[in-house]
């Protein structure tokens, strides 16, 4: 059940989190609110559910930074500091689109400058990302399944001649 619920909510963060890279209209400061609003209440129905360390929680830290993203100021150069100190689970290309989308929704918002999204680019030019944009969302954790030793012994096991097994020998 945990790795059944940690593939669905990978899934989740594939799609949401590429969605977000791909429409300008969903880049706002609202819409990182509700983002992580409905991230809180994913990562609170794990809790009730127990489901805490299945692993599930962790493949939303994408999805996470990004609402996070959404909501921080980008103005000065603190403030970009703080976006490449946040957004360790994103990628640069994905950090500079998500700025480059950025849309404001209301007057008291204002675009993202290219100063400060060169700014951001000069911090994270020494790391060393991948050149990936969207996340693949057909990836496939592989299952698990847990080894239970029976408590029953070999030798205590009797064969029915009915499945005619005569050719095996009890070593």
């Amino acid at each position: 059940i945990q790795q059944v619920f940690k593939q669905l909510f990978y899934m989740i963060n594939a799609v949401t989190l590429n969605n977000l890279l791909l429409r300008k209209d969903v880049c706002s400061w609202s819409t990182g609110m509700q983002l992580r609003f409905n991230i809180s209440q994913l990562e609170e129905w794990l809790r009730g559910k127990n489901l805490q360390q299945s692993g599930a929680a962790q493949t939303l830290e994408p999805l996470i930074q990004a609402a996070q993203l959404l909501q921080l100021k980008k103005k000065t150069s603190e403030d970009a500091e703080a976006i490449c100190s946040l957004c360790t689970s994103l990628t640069t290309q994905q950090i500079v689109k998500i700025l480059n989308l950025y849309t404001p929704v209301n007057e008291f918002e204002e675009r993202v400058t290219v100063a400060f999204i060169r700014n951001i680019q000069k911090q994270l030019q020494e790391r060393n990302d991948p050149p990936q944009l969207l996340i693949d969302f057909k990836h496939i954790f592989p299952v698990v399944f847990p080894f239970n030793p029976s408590a029953i012994t070999m030798d205590s096991i009797h064969l029915p001649a009915s499945l005619n097994l005569g050719f095996l020998n009890k070593v």
